[in-house]
């Protein structure tokens, strides 16, 4: 262990001093509270991942979640086994059939996601529910499933206090603008490029 001396430690102490100052005066400015519009995209592994975590967290404050799957479907997840353990908490909706490479039809893809959307509406018209998850949405908007304008402004039309999170690459152009959060997953490794497999707990 480096052994600290008492003139570096008192320098370490008056910056740490400082800068709580400045941070506590910042914090002091922040006084909006309200659901915000999340929006989690990028090529890098974890947008998904990171939506369930702030569902945990909203649970343990004794907030109901719902969640709204638009692509995938035909792989079953750890998250949702979890997250059903708690109950009429959790509302979940796998709408989705699988990636769109998988059915190749886009006739039943467009019906899939309006369905899907259908069910979104609802749970976020449901006061009982904190915090909707739209998981891959961006992927119907992207293959234009879905009008993206409607879609925006249903958005922005939710009721002032719902959080939603919508998760997927490639979020489109009017979805940055309205969201209120926008985190980019930057793809710097991927395992799979090694030859290594989706595998359960990490991928499912």
């Amino acid at each position: 262990m480096n052994e600290i001396d008492e003139t570096k430690a008192a320098r370490h102490r008056d910056k740490m001093a400082r800068r709580k100052a400045v941070q506590d005066a910042e914090v002091a400015q922040k006084t909006v509270e309200k659901g915000l519009l999340i929006v989690n995209t990028g090529p890098g592994k974890g947008k998904s991942t990171a939506a369930f975590g702030l569902a945990l967290r909203m649970l343990g404050h004794g907030r109901r979640v719902g969640v709204v799957q638009f692509i995938k479907g035909a792989w079953h997840t750890g998250e949702k086994d979890a997250l059903e353990t708690f109950g009429d908490r959790v509302v979940w909706r796998t709408m989705g059939e699988g990636f769109t490479w998988e059915t190749q039809d886009l006739a039943r893809d467009v019906a899939a996601a309006e369905r899907a959307w259908k069910e979104a509406l609802a749970l976020m018209a449901d006061e009982t529910i904190g915090l909707v998850i739209l998981d891959e949405l961006n992927i119907a908007l992207r293959y234009d499933y879905l009008p993206i304008d409607d879609v925006a402004q249903a958005l922005l039309a939710r009721r002032p206090d719902l959080h939603c999170v919508v998760t997927g690459r490639n979020a489109k152009p009017q979805l940055l603008e309205a969201a209120d959060l926008v985190t980019e997953m930057t793809l710097v490794k991927h395992h799979f490029a090694a030859g290594v497999k989706a595998q359960q707990g990490i991928e499912f």
